[in-house]
């Protein structure tokens, strides 16, 4: 089990203790107002960050145990060992820029509830997020 698997687990388990004696407190102790019960948002709050400490606690676990020994394991290792594959990044597109103005149009459409600002925006949008995914799919001769 990694270090980042065991962090989660005892993440989880402190969340989960706090979860329970919050969930006390707030049940059972009164405040200036004289009020009784469970505050809803707080311990909401804190079973799902519990629940989200365990599902990642439990991810790298079970990933662990799928993979090889990683570079972080190796005495000789070298940085680039633990680098991967980054992928292909366009040097000359517009379609991000594009995509940003878009995305601009739709939150000044939200903000100022300009029904046609956000329709525009989203089309906008959807027509960039496209044309992104799909501006390789050409021969480099049409670009």
């Amino acid at each position: 089990m990694t270090s980042g698997a065991k962090l989660f687990y005892a993440v989880g388990t402190f969340l989960a203790s706090a979860t329970v004696l919050y969930i006390l407190a707030t049940i059972y102790l009164k405040d200036s107002a004289n009020l009784i019960g469970l505050e809803w948002a707080g311990a909401t709050g804190l079973v799902m960050s519990t629940l989200l400490a365990f599902m990642l606690a439990g991810y790298l676990h079970l990933t662990d145990n799928k993979t090889d020994i990683s570079p972080a394991d190796w005495e000789e290792a070298e940085i680039e060992d633990g680098a991967g594959v980054l992928g292909f990044f366009s040097a000359s597109s517009i379609w991000p820029f594009v995509m940003t103005v878009a995305i601009v149009l739709l939150g000044a459409g939200i903000a100022w509830w300009h029904y046609w600002l956000i329709v525009m925006g989203a089309v906008i949008l959807i027509w960039a997020a496209t044309m992104l995914n799909l501006q390789y799919g050409a021969p480099p001769e049409k670009h």
